[in-house]
C-alpha cells in the first residue's frame, strides 16, 4: 500500500524552490537524484498498460527510476541482491560489527566523500583481516560483507560501516576451519586501536598527496599544522567499534541484510506529516532508552532536502563491498573450501532461467494473469485500451 506521504511528494512540492535558491551550489549528480526521486513511477518515465487475460481488467504501471537513492526502488533491488547472496551463507554464526568515524573526521569526509569513504572501507576491512589473522586472537582468514551508511537517524552526516562477518575462518595454512567462540569474535578495543592507527596514517598520506579539499569552515585546514591540530584530539580518543552477538541462523542474516544493504537515508514509512510547518518524521534518539527513544522531529522542507542530499554518494561509488573469503574474485573457490572443512555438502547447482521470473501482481478482480497490452514512452500519458465486449475494464462489484 502506498504511504500517505512519500519523499517524492516533498521533492515535488519543495524541490523547484530549493533548486532555485541553491542554484550553482548543487552538483549535477544531486540534481539528477532529485529528478529521479520526483519522477519515479510517473508518466515522466513512461510505462505500460497491463490487462487481465481472464476478465479484461486493466491497470497502468509506470516505470521506476531505479536510482539507488530512491526510497521507492530499493525493495526490488534488495530482493534481487539477496537472492544472489543466499548461496554464500555458511552454517556458522554470523556477527554484526560496526566501524564509526569520529565527528572531526566525518566533517572532512563531507567534502571528500569518494576518498574518505573508500579509506573507511579499506581501514575497517584491513583491521578485521589483520586482527583475525593474528594467532593471539583467531588465527584465520575471515570473510565479510561491508555496507556504508552515511547518515544518522535524524539525517545528519554520520558515516559508518556495517559488517556481517561469519564466526570463523580458514586457518592460515588452509587445512582447517577455525571457529570463533560462541558469543565472541574479536576484541573491540584492539580493533578500535588498529582502526584508528590505520585510518589516521592513511588520511595523512592522502593529505600530503594533495587529494583532500577543504571548504567553508574547514578552509583553514589547507595549512598542514592546522590540519594536524584538528586531528590531535581524535588521536587520543577511543574510536568506537561495536560488535553484536551472532545472528540466530542464516535466515536472520538474510533478514538483517535486507534491512541494511539497500537502505536509503530515510524511508517514506518514517514520514509523519508534510505541511506549512515543514516535514515531520520519526527518528531514534540514542541518548534515551525504552519508549522515549522513538521521537519525532520537524524540519523545514528546505532543510529536509538539504539533509537528504548530504547522503548522495559519488557517481559509481560502491557502497556494498566484500572482503576475504567473500571477495568477489575468489568467493566461489574459497567458499567451496570452507564447506569442505566444515564437512557441509556442496550446494546443488541451480539453473538460472534465461528470462526473469514473473513479477507482476495478479489481477485484483479474478486473480488471473496480467499481460502487457501497450507500452507508452516517457512524458506521454497512456491511452486506455478498449474493454472487451463482456467487460467494463473494471472489477465486478
Amino acid at each position: 500500500m502506498r504511504a500517505s506521504i512519500e519523499v517524492a511528494d516533498i521533492f515535488h512540492a519543495a524541490g523547484p524552490a530549493y533548486r532555485a535558491t541553491h542554484r550553482g551550489h548543487l552538483s549535477l549528480h544531486q540534481l539528477k537524484v532529485m529528478s529521479a526521486v520526483e519522477h519515479c513511477r510517473t508518466a515522466a518515465l513512461g510505462g505500460h498498460i497491463e490487462a487481465c487475460e481472464g476478465c479484461g481488467h486493466w491497470r497502468v504501471a509506470y516505470n521506476s527510476c531505479r536510482n539507488r537513492h530512491c526510497p521507492r526502488c530499493q525493495g526490488a533491488a534488495a530482493r534481487t541482491w539477496l537472492a544472489a547472496r543466499e548461496a554464500d551463507l555458511l552454517p556458522v554464526g554470523y556477527f554484526h560489527v560496526v566501524f564509526t568515524l569520529p565527528a572531526a573526521v566525518a566533517d572532512i569526509a563531507l567534502h571528500n566523500k569518494a576518498v574518505i569513504y573508500d579509506l573507511l572501507f579499506r581501514a575497517a576491512s584491513d583491521t578485521m583481516m589483520t586482527i583475525a589473522a593474528d594467532p593471539k586472537h583467531l588465527g584465520a582468514r575471515i570473510g565479510m560483507t561491508a555496507v556504508l551508511h552515511s547518515w544518522g537517524s535524524a539525517l545528519t552526516h554520520h558515516p559508518h560501516i556495517h559488517m556481517v562477518v561469519p564466526g570463523g575462518g580458514i586457518s592460515l595454512d588452509g587445512e582447517r576451519w577455525v571457529s570463533a567462540r560462541p558469543a565472541f569474535l574479536l576484541p573491540v578495543r584492539v580493533l578500535g586501536a588498529l582502526f584508528r592507527r590505520l585510518f589516521l596514517t592513511r588520511l595523512l598520506a592522502l593529505y600530503d598527496a594533495g587529494r583532500l579539499a577543504f571548504y567553508g569552515g574547514l578552509a583553514s585546514l589547507g595549512e598542514r599544522r592546522a590540519f594536524l591540530r584538528h586531528l590531535s584530539p581524535v588521536r587520543k580518543k577511543r574510536w568506537v567499534v561495536y560488535a553484536k552477538p551472532p545472528f540466530a541462523g542464516p535466515e536472520a542474516v538474510l533478514a538483517y541484510l535486507s534491512r541494511y544493504t539497500h537502505r536509503v537515508a530515510i524511508s517514506s514509512s518514517r514520514l509523519i506529516r508534510f505541511d506549512s510547518d515543514g516535514v515531520t518524521f520519526r527518528y531514534k534518539n540514542y541518548r534515551r532508552d525504552g519508549p522515549e527513544r522513538q521521537q519525532a522531529m520537524t524540519l523545514s522542507a528546505d532543510e529536509f532536502i538539504r539533509r537528504f542530499l548530504l547522503h548522495v554518494l559519488p557517481k559509481g561509488f560502491h557502497r556494498i563491498r566484500h572482503y576475504g573469503l567473500l571477495a568477489s574474485g575468489t568467493r566461489k573457490i574459497r567458499l567451496e573450501r570452507a564447506r569442505q572443512l566444515l564437512a557441509v555438502a556442496p550446494l546443488a547447482v541451480v539453473d538460472v532461467p534465461a528470462e526473469p521470473l514473473e513479477t507482476r501482481a495478479p489481477c485484483p478482480c479474478c486473480g488471473g494473469r496480467m499481460v502487457v497490452v501497450e507500452i507508452f514512452e516517457r512524458w506521454r500519458q497512456p491511452r486506455a485500451p478498449p474493454p472487451p465486449p463482456t467487460s467494463t475494464g473494471r472489477c465486478a462489484p
